[in-house]
């Protein structure tokens, strides 16, 4: 064989491997029972559901929601009722892609910061907007308010000895 193509064998055997594991689909389990959706949104028409355990393929991510398949249904559902990853020997190429993303070890434990479910590119994207923090401003109570709230729910006060009490003014 000549050296060109040893090297050429050589330089694109992995490059095919790679594109074979990124071409895998992903796998999960269902963490609870739960219902599919259309679209990511809470109000979206339901497509399906799915049981606790059941072994589903996740297609996407947007946002705090994930697409996925099952064997009767596809559709969106919150990114928390899934786990991800499955513990079968069909999920090697993801055991792979762990390895390469360093999220590999017994518990695939990885240190992060940031929010859940958003990107880094949603994160940078972020605008302040001044009339949502008005909006949520104003639903703050003060403590008779929150006193009042809670009677009517039927709680009752428990104490905590660490934390002293705050005046909570006057709305």
């Amino acid at each position: 064989m000549r050296p060109l193509n040893r090297l050429l064998i050589a330089v694109s055997l992995p490059a095919l491997l790679l594109v074979n594991l990124s071409m895998a689909a992903e796998t999960g389990s269902a963490l609870k029972n739960d219902t599919m959706r259309v679209e990511p949104f809470a109000d979206a028409k339901v497509t399906g559901s799915f049981n606790r355990g059941e072994s589903l393929e996740i297609l996407n991510k947007k946002g705090a929601w994930l697409q996925v398949k099952t064997k009767k249904n596809t559709g969106w559902v919150r990114l928390l009722s899934i786990k991800r990853g499955s513990s079968g020997a069909s999920n090697q190429a993801a055991g792979a892609l762990a390895v390469a993303s360093g999220r590999a070890g017994t518990g695939q434990v990885i240190s992060t910061t940031g929010i859940r479910g958003l990107s880094a590119e949603d994160l940078k994207a972020a605008k302040f907007n001044e009339a949502e923090v008005k909006t949520m401003e104003s639903y703050t109570q003060n403590a008779n308010q929150g006193k009042q709230f809670a009677s009517a729910g039927g709680l009752k006060t428990v104490p905590f000895a660490n934390l002293k009490a705050v005046d909570g003014g006057s709305k």
